[in-house]
């Protein structure tokens, strides 16, 4: 580490993936003093979200075996971030000064558009929505129907977790089941959910969410007791309310170092983050690197050099199917899948392993030893935005 006289504060806003990790890195220096903001007094496996729900795993972990010496967590919700100030204001009524603010407030579900889904629909992009979905769960008598709304691999891993369980689920796709996935990788998955019951709906979409029931584009009408949505992505309006320009999504609009196009002293990472409109694919993959990139651009300013350009290469996905197959789906550096996939009980120990390797080998690295971890470099940007025009501030 490096000894200096002057201290340099520096507020993380959001205790994810992308947050934890980048609050370690600016450990690198031992003049920065960094205090992490998160509503929750425990860090949550957003990935894990699904085997919580089905009780076949846990969702949280105790952020004093995380972060590293030094980092100091503020339990408390941002309420606005006074850039004039520098000043980070909180739900609680009290405010933290900074010098620099990692935003790393990462998403949740969106609010959906369709008749009822609001009231009836049961979300599963955070861990409150967890913790309700799981009890209704529980009051439910097994066969009681479920329907899963949403093919991504979000949905097909939720609607395999509570088939394995002994769940009657159906699985309402759109237009196409996972499709990240090649497509052989997309039949194998389909072969698995048809062997453990679960009904997929492909090219219908649901127009209505009633109490115990769903409505289908095609007129169709099928009992659904529990009605899980698990359709789109929303962010916090935090950076708006801030007066810092966001995408149609709700994206802090940044370049490509992940600097705010309207304050150098706001960084975004992970799902928060728009670099040049043209934002990455939303995932715990992408949140470890872009926290680390948002560090070292705080750590190149504090220095006075140039912070580096973005420069991620993914690899693909994985997705489990319940708690002994899965599927190790791999990508080209673009994000785009080959015909190339891992299945079965091999696919579910790569999925474990990963889920294990982002926590006890980035974050719990970082801790460890501040400015260790890498990352597949080399992948094209984009070319073109992959958002509706920017919103003003």
């Amino acid at each position: 580490m490096t000894g200096h006289n002057t201290s340099h504060k520096v507020v993380v806003i959001g205790g994810g993936y992308a947050g934890t990790l980048a609050a370690n890195r600016l450990r690198v220096r031992d003049d920065v003093a960094v205090t992490l903001v998160n509503p929750r007094p425990e860090f949550v496996e957003r990935i894990r979200l699904h085997q919580f729900v089905a009780r076949t795993g846990q969702a949280t972990i105790d952020y004093g075996t995380l972060l590293g010496e030094g980092v100091e967590l503020v339990v408390d919700s941002a309420t606005r971030i006074d850039t004039a100030a520098r000043q980070v204001l909180l739900a609680s009524g009290g405010a933290l000064d900074y010098d620099y603010v990692i935003y790393a407030v990462g998403s949740t579900g969106a609010v959906p558009s369709v008749p009822g889904a609001a009231e009836h629909a049961w979300p599963l992009a955070d861990l409150e929505s967890a913790r309700r979905l799981r009890a209704r769960l529980d009051e439910l008598p097994p066969g009681a129907p479920v329907t899963v709304v949403g093919g991504g691999l979000t949905g097909v891993e939720t609607a395999a977790e509570l088939a394995e369980r002994g769940r009657a689920v159906a699985l309402v796709c759109g237009r196409t089941l996972a499709p990240y996935l090649s497509s052989g990788g997309r039949r194998y998955v389909a072969k698995w959910l048809a062997r453990h019951g679960v009904t997929v709906l492909e090219g219908v979409t649901v127009t209505e969410v009633r109490p115990e029931a769903i409505v289908l584009d095609d007129g169709g009408v099928r009992p659904s007791v529990l009605t899980i949505w698990t359709v789109g992505f929303g962010l916090p309006e935090l950076a708006a309310a801030s007066g810092l320009r966001t995408d149609a999504l709700g994206r802090l609009l940044t370049d490509e170092t992940l600097t705010s196009v309207d304050d150098e002293r706001v960084v975004a990472a992970g799902d928060a983050a728009a670099p040049s409109g043209r934002p990455l694919r939303m995932s715990g993959y992408a949140a470890g690197p872009l926290g680390a990139q948002a560090a070292d651009t705080v750590l190149s300013r504090i220095a006075g050099t140039e912070p580096a350009a973005i420069d991620l290469a993914f690899t693909g996905a994985c997705v489990s199917l319940g708690r002994h197959a899965g599927i190790r789906q791999i990508a080209g550096k673009d994000d785009k899948a080959v015909n190339v996939y891992i299945p079965g009980r091999a696919g579910a120990i790569i999925k474990e392993m990963t889920c294990r390797f982002v926590v006890s080998k980035r974050i719990r690295g970082e801790a460890r030893k501040p400015g260790s971890m890498s990352w597949p470099k080399g992948g094209p940007r984009p070319e073109t935005p992959a958002t509706a025009p920017v919103t003003p501030a």
